[in-house]
């Protein structure tokens, strides 16, 4: 279970929760209002031949079984609510793995446990009792979070009508090693030993740990797998299957998915796999040797008692080098740079002195906190703009204001509360902080009214990220005539920072405030502080832990930590900047949680380093694949896989309601030789070619040159499309093709950059992308053409692309929200010219009923 965002684990946790903490944007778009008599399936944003559930929260897949003419997915839902919390398993049912059926609550929460992520078997020799031989049991394997302990063991339910009503072993749970970070048992029959075989996370330790049982109720352990790979987050959702390499079944390699949140290959929540070889009790990974960076000059190594001509401000990075506190390790040499001088309270910035640029590349180690720069903000704390403060929250009262609820209290806090992590960024002595009593209060905070006679409503803000209009909200609200006409959240994070509303259009109406908690689940609180009226608007505050290169006074390149206190390489393109002036800062404006940052080693090159998370292999590049697992049993010996397609970065803030959550399109997954070495790929199961629909409009042998065009015209537009095209290629640096294009520029980009050898997704530009920073960007995966040519097959939802590269060995997963008007779809090169050899548009019907 990908269990980020239980409310007690990510206060005790360092998550990457911490790291994009607060509201730096005041607009974050409520989710999509949705008509009473709109038909259910036909929301804006609601995907056509994904499946998602009728209404509620969903997130990573589970038990995932064939059984009678059936595949089962079993799904982590909450039942009451659009919001993560109660969390149980939801249920659907198809026989294509492309229509789904979606079936009654199957595993509950209760008020002892909620039901995390795990599998399901049938028990053919009925070997645990609880069916019959001639009606096997479909067991499932769960993790039981105890609500009162927090303790997470591996437990069992059982059904013998084909998964439509369970019941809880009376014997749960059937593994507890007293840990609360052990979860998300995969199970499969392992015949060799004629033993069933669990593959189970100790996800803060990085280790996946594998079980034998004769009969699923008494395990014992056979071996540990990891560290290795990434291990920026907690290790989740993992799976072990064997497959044969290019189709040899005499040649088969062991796959071993482990999902990381965060740390992913695109910031995150991400698949990665590792291939090896399983002997029945231990998983032996490929060695792939140690990894040496590319030379280089070195610019700072910080083996110095000072800085140099580097200067510095604050105090966080001391007098000169640090040798390191505690644990941390990956740095070269006795010095870095550590801005944890003082902990993490303190700040500052490292600046280099100017050079000129005349290498290709910048490569440096990196390490610290994960707090990305954000663009936008300021990397000094200022006086908040002149005007009329409506409540600073001094004074130990609310004064004037009305609270309901048991949330607020009858007092501001004076900072942090109990069992909270550390709040900080408010000014003064008190601050409203609706973590009272921990995120189980609700209520609300109503200011006297007012009269809006200034340009803009400034205040600080943190706290957790439920927007206006979904389920349970945390906000603060403008209302004017009883009716909200302005909303912000916090980002799922302790810190205050500013936020401001545009109020220029509501000039002499009389207007309150109110501050919104009906929040019970994880981040289910409000921070709030120094509300008032201003012609000006604040301007947030950086407070990030990053490493920048500063050209022409402008942040051009930036990178931050992954919460981990060993340092890894990074690497700045620098090609663009050719010839100019530059500096390097390392930032550290950050006082929360790993508020820190590390950095050494800094290298001019003509080639990039490569991070552990570069060298990683993945099952997607993209930001919106995760806990990827895969069915058991399933027909003719296939290997399917799918993902809760989301992250945790912004799940909780995707603008969609009813429902919020979607999964993938299952994948055929398969082990291939490309390029002299063996990858997982994967390409969307062979029956979604059932919603094609007939005669696919099609373009061939067009030749583009450093330009936009329509693919072929009005006939390929379509916000449901299955896209198959292939390029010869010419002397253009870039080219693919744009969906989901419409008024306003909005586009999704899908190219392929033939100086990188990258296939990337650009959704900066894709429709609603401001409810959180972290969502707009662009994603890469490495693909070399293949004779010259490159492949693409592109599916387009309503509210997502996929894309495969290649044979499917580069996979790019993105959500996106565009205007439901938008649906062009457009050829493009960039400084040269490529040929399409062909490329055809399928129209997808819908797979609801």
């Amino acid at each position: 279970m990908s269990s980020g965002r239980a409310s007690r684990q990510a206060r005790t946790r360092m998550i990457a929760a911490v790291a994009t903490v607060c509201a730096l944007s005041a607009a974050s778009p409520a989710p999509q209002a949705v008509a009473a008599d709109t038909p259910p399936y036909s929301e804006t944003y609601r995907p056509q031949f994904h499946f998602t559930p009728k209404k509620n929260w969903m997130n990573d897949p589970n038990g995932l079984v064939y059984y009678k003419g059936e595949y089962h997915l079993f799904y982590q839902y909450n039942p009451n609510g659009n919001s993560w919390g109660d969390m149980s398993w939801g249920h659907a049912v198809s026989t294509d793995l492309v229509h789904w059926k979606e079936l009654p609550l199957a595993l509950s929460h209760d008020d002892e446990e909620m039901v995390f992520s795990g599998s399901a078997v049938v028990d053919w020799n009925n070997t645990t009792g609880f069916g019959t031989r001639k009606n096997p049991p479909m067991v499932a394997i769960y993790t039981g979070l105890d609500k009162d302990t927090g303790i997470q063991a591996q437990s069992l339910a059982y059904s013998t009508d084909r998964g439509r009503t369970w019941t809880k072993y009376q014997g749960n749970p059937v593994i507890d090693i007293g840990s609360k970070e052990f979860r998300d048992p995969k199970v499969q029959w392992y015949e060799p030993t004629k033993s069933w075989l669990m593959t189970v996370s100790l996800s803060t330790e990085h280790k996946v740990r594998f079980y034998s049982s004769k009969n699923l109720k008494d395990w014992h352990l056979l071996s540990e797998f990891g560290p290795a790979g990434a291990t920026g987050g907690v290790w989740e959702c993992p799976d072990l299957f064997p497959l044969a390499v290019d189709g040899d079944k005499d040649n088969i390699k062991w796959v071993l998915v482990v999902n990381i949140n965060p740390g992913g290959i695109a910031g995150g929540s991400a698949a990665q796999y590792f291939l090896g070889d399983f002997d029945g009790k231990k998983f032996t990974a490929e060695d792939k040797g140690t990894y040496t960076p590319p030379t280089g000059t070195v610019m700072q190594d910080f083996e110095n008692t000072d800085f140099g001509a580097w200067t510095t401000t604050g105090t966080a990075f001391g007098a000169g080098p640090a040798a390191g506190q505690g644990t941390v390790d990956g740095f070269d040499g006795k010095g870095l740079a550590n801005s944890f001088h003082g902990g993490d309270a303190t700040t500052g910035i490292l600046t280099s002195p100017e050079f000129t640029v005349d290498s290709r590349y910048l490569n440096f180690k990196v390490g610290g906190g994960r707090h990305p720069h954000e663009p936008g903000t300021l990397l000094e704390q200022g006086d908040p703009p002149a005007g009329t403060v409506l409540a600073d929250f001094e004074g130990g009262s609310y004064g004037d204001w009305t609270t309901t609820g048991q949330a607020f209290g009858s007092a501001p806090a004076t900072g942090t509360l109990p069992d909270q992590q550390e709040v900080s960024g408010f000014r003064g002595g008190g601050l409203v902080n609706s973590y009272l009593n921990g995120d189980s209060a609700t209520g609300t905070l109503t200011s006297p009214e007012f009269t809006l006679d200034k340009d803009y409503v400034n205040f600080l803000v943190g706290g957790g990220n439920h927007p206006t209009g979904s389920d349970h909200p945390t906000a603060v609200e403008l209302l004017v005539d009883g009716q909200v006409v302005r909303s912000t959240t916090g980002k799922d994070g302790e810190a205050l920072n500013w936020a401001s509303w545009n109020v220029k259009d509501l000039a002499g109406k009389k207007a309150r405030i109110q501050i919104v908690d009906d929040n019970t689940g994880g981040w289910g609180h409000i921070n709030v502080d120094h509300i008032m009226l201003s012609d000006a608007e604040a301007q947030p505050v950086s407070q990030e832990t990053s490493v920048n290169l500063v050209v022409d006074g402008r942040i051009v390149r930036s990178a931050t930590g992954a919460n981990s206190e060993t340092l890894d390489w990074a690497s700045f393109d620098l090609r663009p900047y050719a010839g100019k002036k530059a500096r390097i800062q390392i930032v550290d404006l950050n006082t929360a949680g790993w508020g820190h940052i590390l950095a050494d080693r800094f290298t001019a090159a003509d080639a990039p380093a490569e991070s552990a998370v570069q060298r990683a292999d993945w099952a997607d590049y993209g930001k919106d694949y995760y806990a990827a697992v895969s069915w058991e049993n399933a027909p003719g010996g296939k290997r399917y896989m799918i993902g809760w397609m989301n992250n945790w970065d912004y799940s909780g803030a995707i603008p969609t309601k009813p429902w919020r959550g979607a999964q993938s399109i299952p994948r055929e997954m398969a082990l291939r030789t490309i390029d002299g070495r063996i990858r997982l790929t994967s390409k969307p199961v062979g029956s979604l070619e059932s919603l094609r629909q007939s005669g696919p409009p099609t373009a061939s042998g067009v030749t583009v040159e450093s330009t936009t065009q329509p693919l072929i015209g009005p006939a390929a537009q379509g916000k449901a499309l299955d896209i198959e095209a292939t390029f010869s290629l010419e002397d253009a640096e870039r080219f693919g093709l744009k969906v989901r294009t419409g008024a306003g520029g909005e586009e999704t980009v899908i190219g392929y950059d033939t100086t990188t050898q990258e296939l990337y997704v650009d959704r900066t530009r894709s429709g609603a992308v401001d409810f959180n920073s972290t969502f707009p960007g662009v994603q890469t995966a490495p693909l070399k053409a293949e004779n010259g040519k490159v492949k693409l097959r592109i599916l387009v939802d309503w509210s997502s692309v996929e894309v495969f590269g290649g044979s499917g060995e580069a996979v790019i997963t993105d959500q996106i929200f565009p205007d439901p008007a938008a649906q062009g779809v457009q050829v493009f090169a960039e400084n040269g010219s490529v040929r399409l050899d062909r490329a055809r548009v399928w129209h997808l019907d819908s797979a609801h009923d």
